[in-house]
């Protein structure tokens, strides 16, 4: 979306290397149970019903804009808002995550994963976006859950520390794989599509777990699905970032499916993952989230260490290398934020 009022944005300087005056800022969960006006407006609801409720929706992604002055919103929603839109029965459960009440199992479960429809199945996420648009003064970022990592969802049933089922069946029927990840690759374009014609400024596809994967099996069976991802909104101009956990092995495939910033946790210093994608890259992230438990000085040394191995590079979002963590002190947050503003750009 090319807002005439967000053409002097960092965050979208930033994403294509541009000069801007300050490294840009955003957490991934910025909004949610860390800040106590979150949870003075959340209620008793579930997650789901929250985020089928734009007023509340776009309360709560405004939320960390204005408490922390990041430079960028996040919409408020999940990864598997999409397949439980079109009938798959995924709920997600507070300090668990999604669970699936039929996981996928079989050829026959391809049926419950009918196309997307967002003005029908999710018109609530794009008056969302509407209505957070229309107040941000930052760019809004709208997101999807990457082929594999949806896909583990439904295959699992619940979060999974070894993802066996989904590997099982990824390396054990690889056509019926192909069809699954075919279906969910198109489903997060077209809900993509969908949040960039409503007003979103960026999109961020969430590869949670890819780090669970070899390089030889990302690339395999993983890849691809992601590429026609990137491929299937890249016409509409908008940044596109490309995140996961762990995934320090597998970075440059993770770059090779063509978004055009490549999300680093905190397991790769920002210099290496440079070294390993090339002098060029552009980067997001990637403060260890554990690390805004700890006293002050030991976040304030962090977070300039973060800064410092950048090297100055015009291509850098800071970020946390994963999403805020609940008992984080929101007063830290907004420390972090000001240290990154204040950090000399060509330092």
């Amino acid at each position: 979306m090319d807002d005439p009022s967000l053409r002097t944005s960092p965050f979208l300087a930033a994403c294509r290397a541009e000069p801007h005056d300050h490294t840009p800022v955003w957490f991934m969960r910025q909004a949610g149970r860390s800040l106590p006006e979150y949870r003075a407006v959340r209620g008793t609801g579930s997650i789901l019903d929250a985020i089928a409720d734009p007023e509340l929706s776009a309360e709560i992604t405004m939320q960390p804009v204005r408490r922390y002055g990041v430079d960028a919103a996040i919409l408020y929603s999940d990864i598997v808002v999409p397949a439980h839109a079109v009938g798959f029965g995924v709920d997600v459960k507070p300090g668990l995550g999604p669970v699936v009440d039929r996981p996928f199992e079989r050829a026959a479960d391809l049926q419950r994963l009918r196309p997307l429809e967002p003005e029908i199945d999710t018109p609530y996420v794009l008056e969302t976006v509407r209505q957070v648009v229309t107040e941000a003064d930052v760019p809004l970022i709208g997101f999807a859950g990457a082929p594999f990592t949806v896909a583990s969802y439904l295959i699992e049933g619940e979060p999974s520390r070894t993802y066996g089922k989904t590997k099982a069946l990824m390396l054990g029927d690889p056509g019926l794989w192909h069809d699954l990840m075919e279906r969910l690759a198109d489903m997060a374009i077209t809900s993509l599509r969908s949040q960039i014609d409503a007003g979103v400024s960026a999109i961020q596809l969430f590869d949670s777990w890819a780090g669970a994967l070899s390089p030889p099996v990302y690339e395999r069976c993983v890849l691809p699905y992601s590429r026609r991802v990137f491929e299937g909104v890249v016409d509409t101009g908008v940044p596109r970032i490309h995140f996961g956990v762990g995934t320090g092995e597998i970075l440059p495939l993770m770059a090779d499916a063509g978004s055009d910033v490549v999300g680093v946790d905190w397991r790769v210093p920002l210099d290496e993952a440079r070294r390993r994608l090339g002098p060029d890259a552009i980067l997001q992230g990637n403060l260890d989230p554990a690390v805004c438990l700890g006293p002050l000085e030991v976040i304030e040394a962090e977070v300039a260490d973060v800064l410092a191995r950048n090297g100055g590079h015009p291509g850098h979002v800071f970020n946390l290398g994963h999403g805020v963590l609940p008992e984080i002190d929101p007063a830290v947050l907004e420390r972090v934020v000001s240290q990154v503003h204040a950090f000399p750009l060509g330092a």
